[in-house]
């Protein structure tokens, strides 16, 4: 794939944006734990923090230790997306290599070196069943894993090449 380093930069790049752009809205028009209904019974838009990872997870640590904790796996995952996105080729798993890593530094290293929690505002419900608050760059990392699930079940071109 020729441009490769291109793509992820604009990629990485139009997710931080959005990301942080959606955030500041949100920060700026709703106040924290205010409920703005979108689509009565099924949207909402809420702002609220996330001290820990997805659903929350070790958000009872001490703040010390949630933040250095998931900056330095940021770092690491951030490293280990570099060196993938150096070694494929494959138009669809540096696109979502590239998700991944801005959906990463908008979440784990912005948020959590600037509040030392996340900003979550995207609330999908229906009747008494919530789904738990997320925003843009949850929302990208999910679609780059969802790629990368993609290209692990339906490129066989690879194990192709491999077995040849």
């Amino acid at each position: 794939m020729k441009n490769k380093y291109r793509w992820t930069a604009a990629i990485v790049s139009t997710v931080l944006v959005l990301d942080q752009i959606t955030k500041y809205l949100v920060e700026k028009h709703i106040r924290m734990y205010e409920t703005v209904t979108v689509i009565p019974g099924f949207f909402n838009l809420t702002n609220v923090r996330n001290r820990g990872a997805a659903f929350s997870l070790l958000s009872g640590a001490p703040a010390a230790f949630r933040i250095v904790f998931f900056i330095t796996i940021t770092l690491i995952a951030l490293a280990v997306i570099i060196v993938l996105i150096r070694k494929t080729h494959e138009r669809l798993l540096v696109v979502a290599f590239s998700l991944i890593a801005g959906g990463a530094i908008g979440n784990n290293l912005i948020d959590r070196i600037r509040y030392g929690e996340v900003v979550d505002f995207i609330q999908w419900y229906y009747r008494s069943y919530y789904w738990p608050s997320f925003n843009i760059a949850d929302s990208v990392i999910s679609i780059g894993v969802a790629l990368l699930a993609i290209d692990m079940l339906f490129n066989k071109s690879r194990d192709t090449v491999k077995q040849a």
